[in-house]
């Protein structure tokens, strides 16, 4: 709550009308009711407003529940009527790398003495639980709830009785989440001994739920660790205020795990300004001296009490930004009308996509049963409710959990069944130093498929040279730097010797061609575009190809970027009088890229770091034609003179004479 510890104010009531009793149908709507007759609250008038509806569609007249491990003598306001939900349907997908963690903030005045509306708690865990009605859409795969604190108002053990009712729906599915203690629900230090808060969220309920870690000794703070995009995250669940062994705790528990990322929960660290600008509160600040800055772990801080939401950004000790969020809603109607925010991590995308909302609404909208008040609440897409993170989680993580770069792996491995030639470029001269003039790349199948050094006329001195520069998937770990250029042409490639085999080669069976490639940041169109990595000496004219598609000038065979930096894959296949062309998206400069041509025979596409691209032609390609001339690496002829030299660095390239998939890639 936006307030100093041990504030009691309460929520007013809107005082909007409405057609129906909102929340009358809920878990604990029977729970609320025997509460209020049991402190004589409930009268006529309360039925005249439509408290007293049918049985709950939760609710059953049989045996007791167990709760929160209690039997019905542990449960004097009636709340253990409700049927079991089945148990075990908690199954997110550890593997997927997008991901979504939800969290709750503060729902106070959802148990505030005899104001209990859990209903839209229950709506919200019901949207966390089931798949079947997130099908499709982002948080499809959630992994962990986190609740933010002050759960009830008044920290009485009345409002958890109704509380862990709704919480035992994230029990029964076997659900993984955390809850801690806000300023609404203790008093004092993680230190305090035994409250309601703790008879009811404590340890013995925490270690039955997936991915629980460990407790503090005093039962308030707790460690869990879930499992999204393949590897482990620890989300930590701290109380209100640490105390010095609190701190401890926490740090040991960081200390213990010292490879995984770190998201701490608390009811408080920053508080924001009406633009959403966050800042540390004096709590939070201790917070951050004693325990978060030093721990370069922990990436992300997640708290409620205070509002409006916002965020920030620190830079921690090891210079490493730590994102810190607020998220309440309890000023809002309905007491937040338990209004969730998903944090849909993207692994693939480098990105948390952060989305606030109450499917509690959502049902109502469904239903057409939402009044004025509530339609606003549905979504909320301000800056500070609606956006996204970008985190380099690679980079981020490098500082404890390194990614191992791949091995370097031997020429014979990539020989696979049909490889007619491979080059690569690890046994050459040191990083930085120039290809001499004599030297011979030699064909690692051994069919002498070998390459030599060819310059344009009036090339300048270090137009090509070595590096250790290389894709973090390439076999070998080196590659060649050209410094070519055209108009005027100038610049250094490799061309195969003249007895090479693959020069008459024909490929009428199908092939597969790969090549790593970067190209640098002073790439320029004009002066680079339509460059060749790999390219086949003599002409469309020499090969009497006269279509419609043809051109006379122009090599039988071309691995190109565009001026733009599209791969353009042009040949003349056997079958046809003209070129059949295939395209890749734009490509971005300072990026590795591994590319792949595949022909099964007949039909010829073009991938991208593994994946199809969509302009692929759809006409039947067989083989492609022979001049018995050289293939030239960094080269491009126009009517048979050189009239292009590649910029950039091309690291190992392979051919094949069949169809491969992508999983004989050789950056697979």
């Amino acid at each position: 709550m936006h307030s100093t510890p041990g504030d009691d104010q309460h929520a007013a009531d809107c005082g909007c009308p409405r057609t129906a009793d909102l929340d009358g149908d809920g878990i604990a709507a029977s729970s609320r009711r025997t509460f209020l007759h049991r402190a004589g609250a409930l009268g006529a008038g309360a039925a005249a407003a439509g408290l007293l509806t049918e049985t709950p569609a939760y609710a059953s007249t049989g045996g007791a529940g167990k709760g929160n491990g209690g039997g019905a003598d542990d449960d004097p306001y009636g709340l253990t009527t409700m049927v079991p939900a089945p148990r075990g349907t908690w199954s997110p997908d550890p593997e997927n790398p997008r991901f979504t963690v939800v969290v709750m903030p503060d729902t106070q005045y959802m148990f505030d003495e005899d104001r209990i509306h859990p209903v839209p708690m229950e709506a919200s865990f019901r949207y966390v639980l089931d798949p079947a009605g997130r099908a499709g859409g982002p948080d499809e795969n959630i992994v962990f709830l986190a609740h933010l604190g002050d759960v009830t108002n008044n920290g009485l053990a009345e409002e958890y009785a109704a509380a862990t009712k709704v919480f035992d729906l994230l029990d029964r599915a076997g659900a993984a989440y955390g809850v801690l203690a806000g300023n609404h629900d203790v008093s004092g230090t993680d230190q305090r001994g035994s409250t309601p808060y703790l008879d009811t969220f404590g340890p013995a309920r925490a270690r039955r739920t997936p991915g629980y870690h460990s407790s503090s000794p005093d039962g308030y703070n707790t460690a869990h660790v879930f499992t999204g995009g393949g590897r482990k995250w620890m989300l930590l669940s701290l109380d209100w205020r640490l105390s010095e062994q609190g701190f401890a705790w926490a740090n040991a528990v960081i200390a213990d795990n010292p490879t995984l990322p770190v998201i701490v929960t608390t009811h408080e660290i920053v508080g924001a300004d009406e633009d959403g600008a966050a800042s540390l509160s004096a709590y939070g600040q201790q917070l951050w001296d004693g325990l978060i800055k030093d721990n370069d772990q922990i990436f992300l801080t997640l708290n409620g009490h205070y509002w409006p939401p916002g965020s920030t950004v620190l830079k921690n000790s090891a210079g490493n930004d730590v994102q810190l969020h607020i998220t309440n809603y309890q000023d809002r109607y309905y007491g937040g009308a338990g209004m969730i925010r998903s944090y849909r991590f993207d692994l693939n995308r480098g990105m948390v996509d952060i989305a606030t909302f109450s499917p509690w609404i959502r049902e109502l909208v469904e239903k057409d049963e939402a009044n004025a008040l509530a339609a606003q609440e549905l979504e909320l897409t301000s800056k500070v409710d609606y956006f996204s993170m970008e985190i380099d989680f690679d980079q981020r993580f490098a500082g404890f959990a390194p990614v191992p770069a791949r091995k370097a792996r031997p020429a014979r491995r990539m020989l696979l069944p049909g490889t007619l030639a491979y080059w690569r470029f690890d046994d050459g001269g040191a990083a930085g130093s120039d290809v001499a003039a004599d030297t011979v790349i030699k064909d690692q199948t051994g069919k002498g498929n070998d390459l030599v050094l060819r310059s344009a006329p009036g090339t300048p001195a270090h137009s090509l040279s070595w590096t250790a520069d290389h894709h973090p998937d390439q076999p070998a770990h080196a590659g060649l730097v050209f410094a070519g250029q055209g108009n005027p042409v100038s610049g250094s490639y490799l061309q195969t010797v003249d007895q090479a085999p693959i020069n008459g080669e024909t490929f009428a069976h199908g092939y597969t061609f790969e090549a790593f490639f970067k190209v640098p940041s002073d790439w320029d169109g004009g002066r680079n575009g339509w460059s060749a990595m790999l390219s086949r000496a003599g002409s469309a004219g020499q090969a009497g190809k006269n279509g419609p598609t043809a051109t006379a000038e122009e090599p039988i065979l071309t691995l190109s970027l565009s001026s733009s930096i599209e791969l353009q894959w042009n040949v003349y296949p056997l079958n046809q009088n003209g070129a059949t062309t295939a395209w890749s998206h734009l490509l971005q400069q300072e990026q590795w890229w591994h590319v792949a041509v595949v022909n099964d025979g007949r039909i010829s596409k073009l991938y991208v770091n593994g994946c199809e691209e969509g302009r692929n032609p759809t006409s039947t390609a067989v083989g492609l034609t022979a001049l018995g001339m050289p293939f030239l690496l960094g080269g491009y002829q126009w009517a048979g003179a050189i009239n292009q030299v590649f910029h950039g660095t091309i690291g190992d390239v392979r051919i094949t004479g069949r169809a491969l998939t992508p999983g004989q890639f050789m950056n697979a």
